[in-house]
């Protein structure tokens, strides 16, 4: 399965158009050093969460908002690769002398796909963090892939879900403090891709509202896991959204 490089970044609102076009002007290089897509998502429906959510993950600011984005690979092997190529590219190195955010407070790490249905594409993206036990990550797998299918009846063009690999630990923020992570847990790194926010909006609606599908038991601790709803500012990929799945009827 497809091997993930993920990313949450605060950046001030009046910094997009200099976020976007400095990732644009990455792509070349990302691309020259073996990255297969790269995703860039800027924040539209981000809920405020008692515990955790994507803001308190990146200790964002109030005139900051939240990028969601990945990096594509075919394997850890190609990340492993395209990692090192980085690290000697000149383009890479100047392009990261300035950038339009704090970087300090940027968290990634390196994600098996676990679950991956459907086709790349869409130009709205929801994404969860989830702390799941080591010892439950079978139970979570089957769960993810039930519902997997699930939101592909409803219209969702590609719902992934990534269990961390190689996920460093940072001295301002990492994946494991966004979930407050505890001894034997691993972080989880979900997507679904959708063809429009109103798809997503309309797809959830159903989903929430049909109780017959709400597992009895969660394998993770609910209260720790966030999510969000995110723009599409950047898809190198360059896809076109494939046929959705004909929506379950109300």
């Amino acid at each position: 399965m497809t091997y993930f490089e993920g990313f949450i970044v605060p950046v001030p609102e009046s910094n997009k158009d200099a976020f976007v076009g400095h990732a644009n002007h990455l792509s070349s290089a990302l691309g020259e050093c073996g990255v297969r897509r790269q995703l860039e998502a800027w924040d539209s429906d981000i809920p405020d969460g008692k515990v955790t959510d994507f803001r308190k993950a990146v200790d964002a600011r109030a005139d900051e908002k939240i990028v969601f984005a990945w990096f594509e690979y075919p394997d850890r092997q190609a990340r492993d690769a395209a990692n090192e190529a980085m690290m000697s590219n000149p383009k890479m190195a100047q392009m990261g002398t300035d950038v339009p955010f704090d970087a300090r407070r940027m968290i990634l790490g390196g994600f098996e796909a676990i679950v991956e249905e459907g086709s790349g594409g869409g130009n709205y993206v929801d994404g969860f963090i989830v702390p799941v036990p080591q010892g439950k990550l079978e139970a979570y797998r089957a769960l993810a892939s039930k519902m997997a299918n699930i939101f592909r009846q409803h219209g969702a063009n590609r719902v992934v879900e990534c269990f961390g690999d190689d996920v460093p630990k940072g001295q301002v923020t990492d994946f494991y403090r966004a979930v407050k992570a505890e001894d034997g847990e691993g972080v989880v790194f979900s997507l679904i891709e959708w063809p429009n926010e109103e798809v997503r909006n309309r797809a959830w609606d159903k989903i929430m509202a049909d109780e017959s599908i709400r597992p009895q038991e969660m394998p993770f601790d609910g209260k720790r896991m966030f999510w969000g709803g995110f723009d599409v500012v950047i898809d190198t990929a360059q896809l076109q959204a494939p046929q959705a799945l004909t929506p379950i009827s109300a």
